[in-house]
This record gives structure tokens, sequence and C-alpha cells, in this order.
């Protein structure tokens, strides 16, 4: 690899520790604010994109069954998270995230959200494209490790 090629991927490289480090920090200090510890947190992020199975928050928190149903009972407890019957199949249980849970969490990612979108105001529709396909790949490389690691 040329020189030049070779740093500007370091550099890269650099950038990206800098930004998981800088995300792990500012979703520490929420979770802190909360009263919430990371797993909690992970499993909050998983559900604002819609409602999941326990079965589905332990794979995503890398919790225990037991854990993970602990975990959705202190979250019921707080008030973030309720459950519910699925509509598809009555016998299994959803995890939702709450209108309180929502408005709680939002209050300190709502703002960043916001300030993101004017960064991404500046690419074009190619550059969006570009970064989210590279995004896409990355994830998809680091979740290919994360399961050799896993064993």
């Amino acid at each position: 690899m040329a020189p030049g090629r070779q740093a500007a991927v370091d550099g890269l490289g650099m950038a990206m520790q800098r930004y998981q480090r800088s995300v792990q920090a500012f979703d520490d200090a929420v979770g802190r604010r909360l009263g919430l510890n990371p797993s909690a947190m992970r499993c909050l992020d998983h559900l604002v994109g819609g409602p999941c199975t326990a079965g589905e928050l332990a794979t995503a928190t890398g919790l225990r069954p037991a854990a993970t149903t602990a975990l959705i009972d202190r979250l019921v407890q707080a008030g973030f998270v309720e459950r519910s019957p699925s509509e598809a199949d009555r016998r299994q249980v959803l995890v939702r995230m709450t209108e309180d849970g929502y408005r709680r969490v939002g209050e300190f990612y709502g703002p960043l959200v916001a300030d993101g979108q004017q960064l991404l105001r500046k690419l074009t529709i190619a550059e969006l494209t570009a970064m989210r396909e590279h995004l896409e790949a990355i994830t998809a490389l680091t979740e290919r490790h994360t399961d050799a690691a896993k064993g």
C-alpha cells in the first residue's frame, strides 16, 4: 500500500476508534442520568426500533434468559417498558417501550440526533449512500468477528 494511502487508512481507523469511544461515553453518561446500566441501555436501544421478545432482547444484550427477565422486570418497574401479548401469537409476550420511556430517553438522544441531522445536511446523496454502505459493511465485518470471538 502506498505510504499516503496507509496514512489515510490509519487516520480513518483512529477517527473511528475516537468515535466509538465518544458514543460509549455518551451512552454511559445517559445511562447514569437515567439510572440504567449498560445492558439496560442496550435493551432500550433495541426497543427503539419496535417491540421485541425477551429472547430477542437476550440475544441483543448478551444476557442469559433469567438475567434478561430480571432486566425487563426492572425496566417495567422504572416505567421504561411494558409487556404485552403479541397480536400475531397471543402465547408470545412482546416488550415495548412506553411513551414515558421514549420521552425520557429522547430528552438525551433527541438533541444529539437533531445536531447530527445538521451535519448530514452538508453531504450529497451520493456521499450519504457511500457512508451508509460503508457502515453496513463494517457492521457486518464486526458481527462476523463477534461471532468468531464467541466461539
